[in-house]
């Protein structure tokens, strides 16, 4: 069997370096070699999309080049499940995303959204200031598996418990994972509210996505 390291830790660089021309060229040579294109996008494009996020969580890398970063990600991703047959990629569920009622941040949130999709989350952004009963009602329509919810107010933060709230009185606490994230959001209110995960950033949200399905 042919080792393709060499080609992952390419992909990786490529993602790494924000090289889109890199990204594509690297798809083209792993099909000439006869590799598998799923197994390149998980253990190299999408390991290098991870280590962005990790350096960006540190601080070692910058809004513009986490976006710039997350771009060719799409892109790349876009092309080789253009190739694939339906179902190839593993989707790992439906993730309901938005802002509390009362607030009008979200640069946070789109940033969330586009590492979930690049990691195989089917993701609807529902946008901004979105009153928690919407939440609610827009995971029960898609019958979601996740609502992840923004605030970066700590006068908006209630609306995160009002969610909870609503998802035990729906009876959908069995059935779907609630995430909070935001700038005065911690893990002792995600404990104290009853949420399943308190993501700091984009980053730690994708790995708790991911450590659900390892």
């Amino acid at each position: 069997m042919a080792d393709f390291e060499a080609l992952y830790q390419k992909a990786a660089d490529a993602i790494i370096e924000s090289d889109e021309d890199a990204a594509i060229a690297i798809v083209k040579e792993a099909e000439a070699e006869g590799a598998d294109l799923i197994e390149l996008l998980s253990k190299g494009f999408s390991a290098g999309m991870r280590e962005v996020g990790d350096k960006f969580g540190m601080g070692e890398l910058f809004l513009p080049e986490l976006i710039f970063a997350s771009e060719v990600m799409k892109t790349v991703t876009t092309e080789i499940e253009s190739k694939m047959e339906d179902g190839a990629v593993q989707k790992k569920g439906v993730f309901v995303l938005g802002t509390v009622a009362g607030d009008v941040h979200d640069i946070g949130k789109g940033i969330v959204a586009s590492l979930l999709k690049t990691n195989g989350v089917e993701v609807y952004d529902i946008g901004r200031e979105v009153p928690a009963e919407e939440f609610v009602a827009k995971a029960k329509e898609l019958n979601a598996d996740f609502i992840g919810s923004s605030a970066l107010l700590t006068t908006t933060m209630t609306e995160q418990k009002t969610i909870e709230e609503l998802v035990e009185k729906e009876g959908m606490k069995d059935k779907i994972k609630t995430l909070v994230g935001g700038a005065p959001v911690t893990q002792r209110w995600a404990d104290k509210i009853g949420a399943d995960a308190y993501c700091e950033d984009a980053a730690v949200t994708v790995k708790y996505i991911n450590s659900l399905f390892d």
